[in-house]
């Protein structure tokens, strides 16, 4: 058992340990009526809701490889028919988990509807022209919800939907990290995953080997859709009422950003990027009052603009392969671990444990049978 449990990889279970932690700890907290507080409550709900964002979107951005800039658009269409769902079933089955669950599915599933209807003539598309379609979409799907009959969709007021309690949202919120990282992790480790990095590497390539390359795309652009409609369900259990106008373009850049700053590709840095790109937007917005309010969007840029600075200058390259956390953390394993690790002086033979002594002498005796051997030796030529 011991054995099985040292030859885990535990690097891939790192996301879940640490979700999975904190959703116990606020479990608990809740169970033994030691909330926390209604600020903090608040600050929660939006990370679990950008986590959830900013991991699908990197299916497409990071391991797909094209650039989507409709991510708001798809949490539009989840905020709207989820919200509109709750309300509906509000009145039979109360603003319960149920009616929740019910909500999380049909604004999913609608939401991955609309990412298979504009994921078929777009997925043919590359590069900018990909991207000047998705962003075509979003603001679209924008304008439709803002501009719909106020009986249905509540127009340029809003739709008003149940508000969820706050006691308890953030913790649904982080169980749905669980299940997108889940999903999405598992489905990168696949052989549909391994299929998917093959075509952001080299298209041709991938298609060559008999790779469906529109069924892939497709897969990518679908699922990655719905998760972004449950988040967006799950931002209308926060608000009163939702409004189109919160799901522009520059939400999705924002979304966006949090993958660039992340890592393309990279699962955990999405989460530490959302989280950190979450809190900054809290603490600004709450911080930043009256006449200073006007700084905060300059505060925030200059922020992004010094990590990204930071993670990308060649001159910084050498500093930050230094200092990271990922050495740090194998110098100290190295140090307890490495029977072979010697402290002072490395280039002292003698105190570097080894099978064999240096002060061995290794001999081999080899002799040759003249008689037995066909070697002769070479005669001079008449030239000599």
């Amino acid at each position: 058992m011991i054995k099985q449990l040292k030859n885990v990889k535990w690097k891939h279970f790192v996301n879940y340990i640490v979700v999975g932690a904190a959703l116990i700890v606020f479990a608990i907290l809740r169970l033994v009526g030691e909330d926390v507080p209604r600020s903090t409550q608040f600050l929660l709900q939006n990370i679990s809701i950008a986590m959830i964002l900013a991991v699908s979107l990197n299916l497409v951005v990071g391991f797909l490889g094209e650039l989507s800039l409709g991510h708001a658009g798809f949490m539009c269409v989840g905020a709207y028919l989820g919200g509109k769902i709750a309300s509906l079933l509000e009145a039979t089955l109360g603003n319960g988990p149920l009616t929740l669950l019910l909500s999380l599915v049909v604004g999913g599933l609608c939401a991955a509807v609309c990412g298979v209807i504009i994921g078929l003539p777009a997925l043919r598309l590359k590069g900018d022209y990909l991207a000047i379609v998705t962003l075509a979409f979003g603001e679209i799907v924008k304008v439709i919800f803002q501009n719909a009959a106020p009986k249905v969709f509540g127009g340029t007021l809003g739709l008003p939907t149940p508000k969820y309690s706050r006691h308890e949202l953030y913790i649904y919120g982080f169980a749905l990290v669980l299940i997108t990282l889940f999903v999405i992790q598992n489905l990168m480790r696949s052989r549909h995953g391994r299929a998917i990095t093959a075509i952001r590497d080299n298209e041709i390539a991938a298609r060559a080997t008999g790779i469906n390359i529109t069924k892939y795309k497709l897969m990518a652009f679908t699922i990655s859709a719905f998760f972004a409609g449950i988040a967006g369900v799950l931002f209308s259990y926060t608000q009163s009422s939702v409004q189109a106008v919160k799901f522009g373009y520059n939400y999705s850049i924002e979304i966006l950003v949090m993958v660039v700053l992340g890592g393309m590709g990279n699962i955990t840095g999405s989460l530490i990027s959302a989280t950190l790109i979450t809190y900054l937007n809290t603490v600004l917005a709450t911080k930043l009052e009256g006449d200073s309010a006007v700084l905060k969007d300059m505060v925030y840029a200059i922020i992004l603009i010094t990590i990204i600075i930071y993670r990308n200058a060649p001159g910084l390259k050498g500093f930050r392969e230094k200092y990271n956390f990922k050495n740090l953390i194998s110098k100290i394993h190295t140090k307890h671990h490495d029977p072979a690790y010697v402290k002072d002086d490395e280039a002292a033979w003698d105190r570097v444990p080894t099978k064999i002594h240096m002060d061995e002498i290794l001999s081999v005796d080899v002799s040759v049978d003249v008689s037995k051997s066909t070697l002769t030796p070479d005669k001079p030529s008449k030239e000599d």
